[in-house]
C-alpha cells in the first residue's frame, strides 16, 4: 500500500485521493475500510516494552487519552489534506482553540484577534483567558493594517476566522502571515467555514489551522471533534498539553470524520455552489437589506476571497428590514431549513445571531461587530435550490418593506 505518510508521497495525489486514503493503517486482518478501536488502553508484551513506551523510547500505542490508531488515522489524513507536518484533534472546535493557546502562550503574552469571530471564542479570548493573564486586543477592521497597528511588544499570536462567522469578512491571510513573522508572532486561522477543500491557510503562510471538525469535516451533524494543524514543532507542544490534559478526541468520534472527509470535496463544492445562487437571490428581495456573501461581486473582499480560496463557501448572511420581528418571522415560518445554531451539515440550517450564536457578548460588542438584531445566517446544505428558496419566501413574504 502507498505509504501516505511519506510527504513526498502524499504530495503525489490530489485533494479527492487524499481524502479517503491518506492516513491508513491497516491491521494484520487487512481490513478495507478504517478499523474502529474501541479500547481504552493497549497491552505491552513486556515491562521493558511498557517502560519504553512511556518514556517515549519506543513509538507504539499506550492509552486513548493520547494515542489510538483510529484517531492517529484522522490525524494523518488532515495533515495530508491542509499540507501540515502534523494535526492534534481534540474533543470540540472550542477545546481545538483552547488547547492551542493554552499550549503556546503564558500569561503575560498577548494576541491581536478578529472582532468578527465565533461568539464563544470572543468569550473565551475576551473573558476567560485574562483571568490567566492572557489579554486580547479584538481589531474591528479587516485591512491588514489595523492588525500591524495593534501589535504590543508582548504579542505573541495574531488569530483570525476567514471568512469570519457570521458576517463573511475576509482576512488577507498572507498579508497577516508577514506582520506576525516581522513581529515574532504567530499567525492561528479557523478555517471551519472553508475546510481544505477551499482553502489551505498553511500554504499561505499561517502557521496554525483550527478547525471544528464538527461541522464539515464531519459534515452530517452526527459528533463533536477539533483539530489544528501545523508544523512539527508546534505540533508537539500542543500534543503535550493536550497528552496532560485529556481534552481527547474519542475513536468513535474520529471514525466518523474519517468518513466525512471522504465526500468533503464532494459536499464543499456543490454545496458552495447552491449558496451563491442563493445568495443572489436574497439580494433581488425587497425584503432583504443586505446580503453577506464573499461571492457577491459587492462584497468588500470580493477580490480577496476569489484569489485565496477556490469557492466562496456554504454559509452567508443577510439583513431583513423590520429588525428582530422581522428575522424572527423568516425563522419561524421554515418548514424545510433546520431551525439550530450548527452549520456545516448536509441539512441547510438557519439562525439568529444576535439572540444565539452571540447572543452571550455584549450588545456593545455585537454591534462592533456588526452583528445587528435583524441578521440571519444560513448554513447551505445539499437540499435543491428552488426548495430553499421557496422555505424562505414564506416568512419574507409576510416582512414589509
Amino acid at each position: 500500500m502507498t505509504d501516505f505518510h511519506d510527504p513526498g508521497a502524499a504530495m503525489a495525489f490530489d485533494f479527492s485521493t487524499l481524502a479517503v486514503r491518506a492516513g491508513q493503517q491497516r491491521s494484520q486482518f487487512n481490513e478495507h475500510a478504517e478499523a474502529l478501536y474501541l479500547t481504552s488502553s493497549f497491552v505491552f508484551d513486556s515491562a521493558a516494552q511498557a517502560a519504553a513506551r512511556f518514556s517515549g523510547a519506543e513509538t507504539g500505542n499506550v492509552y486513548s487519552r493520547f494515542s489510538n490508531p483510529t484517531v492517529s488515522m484522522l490525524q494523518d489524513r488532515l495533515a495530508a489534506l491542509e499540507g501540515a507536518e502534523a494535526c492534534i484533534t481534540t474533543a470540540s472546535g472550542m477545546s481545538a482553540i483552547l488547547t492551542t493557546l493554552l499550549a503556546l502562550l503564558q500569561s503575560g503574552d498577548h494576541i491581536v484577534a478578529s472582532q468578527s469571530i465565533f461568539g464563544s471564542t470572543q468569550q473565551l479570548l475576551g473573558n476567560i483567558l485574562p483571568k490567566l493573564g492572557i489579554t486580547t486586543h479584538f481589531v474591528a477592521d479587516t485591512d491588514a493594517a489595523a492588525f500591524q497597528a495593534a501589535l504590543q511588544a508582548n504579542t505573541k499570536l495574531i488569530f483570525i476566522e476567514t471568512p469570519s462567522n457570521p458576517l463573511m469578512s475576509v482576512f488577507d491571510i498572507a498579508a497577516l502571515a508577514k506582520i506576525a513573522h516581522d513581529h515574532g508572532a504567530l499567525l492561528a486561522v479557523d478555517n471551519c467555514f472553508c475546510t481544505p477543500a477551499l482553502q489551505q491557510p498553511l500554504a499561505l503562510g499561517a502557521d496554525l489551522v483550527i478547525h471544528s471538525a464538527t461541522k464539515y469535516l464531519d459534515g452530517q451533524g452526527r459528533i463533536l471533534g477539533g483539530a489544528v494543524c501545523s508544523n512539527k514543532t508546534l505540533g508537539e507542544e500542543i500534543f503535550k498539553f493536550l497528552r496532560t490534559t485529556g481534552a481527547t478526541l474519542s475513536a468513535f468520534n474520529a471514525w466518523i470524520i474519517l468518513k466525512g472527509l471522504e465526500t468533503l470535496e464532494l459536499r464543499m463544492r456543490a454545496q458552495s455552489d447552491t449558496a451563491l445562487k442563493l445568495a443572489q437571490w436574497l439580494a433581488a428581495q425587497p425584503q432583504v437589506a443586505r446580503v453577506y456573501y464573499p461571492g457577491l461581486a459587492d462584497h468588500p473582499q470580493h477580490t480577496l476571497a476569489s484569489r485565496q480560496q477556490s469557492a466562496y463557501g456554504a454559509i452567508l448572511s443577510f439583513d431583513v428590514h423590520g429588525g428582530r420581528a422581522a428575522a424572527w418571522q423568516v425563522v419561524d415560518h421554515c418548514r424545510l431549513i433546520s431551525i439550530t445554531a450548527n452549520l456545516g451539515d448536509t441539512k441547510s440550517t438557519i439562525t439568529h445571531p444576535a439572540s444565539t450564536t452571540h447572543g452571550r457578548i455584549s450588545p456593545e460588542a455585537r454591534a462592533a461587530s456588526g452583528i445587528t438584531e435583524g441578521l440571519l445566517r444560513i448554513a447551505v446544505g445539499l437540499e435543491s435550490l428552488r426548495d430553499l428558496q421557496a422555505d424562505l419566501l414564506r416568512g419574507l413574504s409576510l416582512s414589509a418593506v
